[in-house]
């Protein structure tokens, strides 16, 4: 007579022929989801430091200026950065509108310049700057800084 333990049968083996589906359909949502940096930094700076930080939310309306030395020359000027290219401060208004013509009609109403410069930037250069965005008819300007004692 046969036993009853020798009858069980086996553990039955895990059905893995759904988990390419799942690892490409996984992978193309982050692909989609993530959002990819496509300015490349040309100019060196350090974040001033400030008390009343808020973030930006609308990050397809921003167009970012570094204002700074260049990372490539030791003993450069200070030279001015918009999103990918180095641009000479009389023709950052063109560049500026140049820029919001590039975006949708919605992004325009909202578009935002977020300037980022050296903490030791002369102040006339920056208000050159702040000049410059003024003349190309966008009212938003951001300054970014860093949070006091945070470095």
């Amino acid at each position: 007579m046969i036993s009853k333990r020798s009858r069980r049968p086996g553990m039955p083996e895990l059905n893995t022929s759904a988990l390419p589906d799942l690892i490409f359909t996984v992978l193309f949502f982050f692909m989609i989801a993530t959002h990819m940096r496509t300015i490349s930094q040309k100019v060196d700076y350090r974040t001033p430091e400030g008390t009343e930080i808020r973030r930006l939310t609308r990050k397809s309306s921003i167009a970012h200026i570094y204002i700074g030395k260049d990372k490539n020359k030791k003993d450069s000027g200070t030279i001015i950065q918009l999103n990918n290219d180095i641009v000479p401060l009389n023709d950052l208004t063109k560049r500026l509108i140049a820029e919001r013509n590039l975006m949708s009609e919605d992004d325009r109403a909202m578009m935002t310049v977020s300037v980022k410069a050296d903490r030791d930037t002369r102040m006339a250069i920056i208000n050159k700057v702040k000049d410059a965005i003024q003349q190309a008819n966008i009212r938003r300007i951001s300054f970014s800084a860093t949070k006091e004692g945070k470095r």
